[in-house]
């Protein structure tokens, strides 16, 4: 399934403005259920959780910031 270059942005930003604040509170209420683990643990479990959203999500997002390349000019 590919997506054209405008639905790509409309689903990018659905994500980036609903999608991932729901996902920062659903990271935040999982990391909440355990002891609070040292510092660097505890940075390293909010990086890969920061990386691991993007990886299914990279094919939505690439090319966005460049020009409609269906565009007219």
């Amino acid at each position: 399934m590919t997506l054209n270059y405008k639905a790509r942005r409309r689903w990018a930003l659905i994500i980036l403005l609903v999608g991932l604040p729901l996902y920062i509170v659903a990271a935040l209420n999982v990391v909440a259920l355990f002891e609070r683990p040292s510092f660097w643990v505890e940075l390293m479990v909010y990086v890969g959780l920061g990386v691991l959203w993007a990886i299914p999500l990279k094919f939505v997002f690439k090319g966005i910031g460049q020009a409609d390349p269906d565009a007219k000019d």
